[in-house]
């Protein structure tokens, strides 16, 4: 027998077509890399890789440009959303779609996001919700969690001094334009596959015209939060599921054609 046949026969794992073989520049144990390659995998499902363009704004999401080889378009912070719906406009049969984390989304493109979601924009947004910022040292985000230490609360998130953790997919669940609606994860085979078909139902939703989508992936950041990548997973499901409830928060019937 062939052994390329051979091979491909015991074949466990491939590596997305869409991803670059650029090394990772992610932490050990961040999500975003999970992430990436689920988006890759249902661009290459979909048969969408020439027509896929990605929106990143700044934030550790920035770099997905560098390990998927499809287009993309760089947006300044927060932006991502308002480039995204001009290139969905000009080009209506493109797969568009935003990723963004959660300083960005939830913080500076506050504005851009719920609009974009309110106008029923044709344009899924990938939210990776870490509830710290990331890339810039640790900081305190909007979905810092209530008694969570950063380097700007070292003392723990304080409701009285710096507001309530802003739950944003709650938010859009109660937008008319908004069709789909979720929050996910990736920290496990199991969450692996529902974030995945996650993403999917929301690229198909967008590419039927049915309106906006916000996928919210429930992520890891243990460099940001001083854990080890075994242990960042432990205290995600015991602390931010509880304020970031996984599951469909909103799906209209028309999904189910």
């Amino acid at each position: 027998m062939n052994n390329d046949i051979i091979q491909e026969e015991n074949l466990v794992y491939r590596k997305p077509a869409l991803m670059n073989d650029t090394p990772m520049h992610y932490c050990p144990g961040c999500s975003h890399g999970v992430v990436h390659k689920l988006v890759g995998e249902v661009i290459e499902e979909m048969g969408m890789a020439d027509k896929a363009i990605g929106v990143c704004p700044v934030g550790c999401s920035v770099f997905a440009y560098r390990y998927l080889d499809i287009d993309w378009q760089e947006a300044a912070h927060g932006r991502a959303p308002a480039v995204a719906t001009a290139i969905k406009r000009l080009w209506p049969d493109r797969l568009v779609f935003t990723y963004q984390g959660d300083g960005d989304l939830a913080c500076i493109g506050t504005c851009e996001t719920i609009h974009a979601l309110n106008r029923a924009e044709n344009v899924p947004i990938i939210f990776i919700n870490n509830a710290i910022y990331g890339m810039t040292g640790g900081q305190m985000a909007p979905t810092t969690l209530v008694g969570q230490k950063t380097s700007t609360c070292p003392y723990g998130r304080d409701p009285k001094l710096h507001g309530w953790p802003l739950n944003i997919v709650e938010l859009a669940s109660h937008l008319k334009g908004t069709c789909y609606v979720t929050c996910q994860s990736v920290e496990s085979v199991a969450a692996i596959r529902k974030a995945k078909k996650a993403i999917r139902t929301a690229f198909e939703a967008s590419m039927k015209g049915l309106g906006s989508s916000l996928v919210e992936i429930v992520s890891t950041c243990n460099s940001g939060w001083k854990l080890s990548p075994v242990q960042a997973n432990k205290w995600m499901a015991e602390n931010m599921f509880a304020n970031y409830p996984k599951g469909d928060l909103k799906r209209i019937p028309e999904l189910e054609e």
